[in-house]
């Protein structure tokens, strides 16, 4: 790294095709996979372990797998059973938690029965299932920049700003931002070049997925 904060070195070529191989991290992202809900959707349906669920208005149908016992329960009481029956605190959650629509939890449906729109989903899964303290994707994002500072002081410039651009676009809609390279595609991330132009800002496709994967973990850590 030169005394300017940019990386040295030959720059990695890479081609369209690399940059689109760069994938979003498995690990947190459950709600990137929901479909667009609008108020005159259906009742969304899902099949978990014995029978199977429908979300209407906040409130869980449950039928059992035989079909003839349906119950019928607020979503936020039926996520915390659901969260409760897979994980027995909120550290186990942690490792577990991009099961959870398996199990028929949707984060969006969750964050509007708890009328908590702004809310972490991995915060708001532990607040409704074990009572622990909501935060907000803003004070989790500033958490990390102020106790990892470290790890942006590892990049350039340009690579810092454009991580901090997609930690921004965490703040305002969420963990379905981290897609790469979808995300690069969207302004003000796009005004900073090109995607394979950003990834040679990283020292490659590669660098720049790891990069952007790390971040994703120290923000849960």
């Amino acid at each position: 790294m030169n005394d300017a904060g940019e990386p040295v070195g030959e720059p990695e070529v890479v081609s369209e095709e690399d940059v689109g191989a760069v994938r979003e991290p498995p690990s947190d992202d459950i709600s990137s996979s929901l479909p667009d809900e609008t108020p005159e959707a259906p009742p969304r349906k899902f099949y978990v372990d014995h029978g199977s669920v429908e979300i209407a208005a906040h409130l869980v149908y449950e039928l059992d797998a035989d079909g003839k016992q349906l119950r019928v329960v607020r979503f936020t009481d039926y996520t915390a059973e659901k969260v409760r029956s897979m994980c027995p605190s909120a550290a186990a959650l942690r490792s577990k938690w991009s099961s959870a629509e398996e199990r028929g939890i949707s984060l969006e449906e969750l964050m509007a029965g708890a009328k908590q729109p702004e809310a972490d989903p991995f915060d708001l899964l532990c607040h409704v299932a074990f009572n622990a303290p909501l935060r907000t994707r803003r004070e989790r994002a500033e958490a990390l920049r102020r106790e990892q500072k470290g790890f942006f002081d590892g990049y350039g410039t340009k690579a810092y700003e454009v991580l901090n651009d997609i930690l921004e676009k965490y703040i305002d809609y969420g963990v379905a931002q981290f897609q790469i390279p979808e995300i690069l595609k969207v302004p003000p991330i796009s005004e900073r070049g090109t995607i394979m132009e950003i990834a040679v800002m990283f020292g490659g496709a590669e660098k720049l997925r790891s990069a952007v994967n790390e971040m994703q973990a120290l923000l849960y850590s």
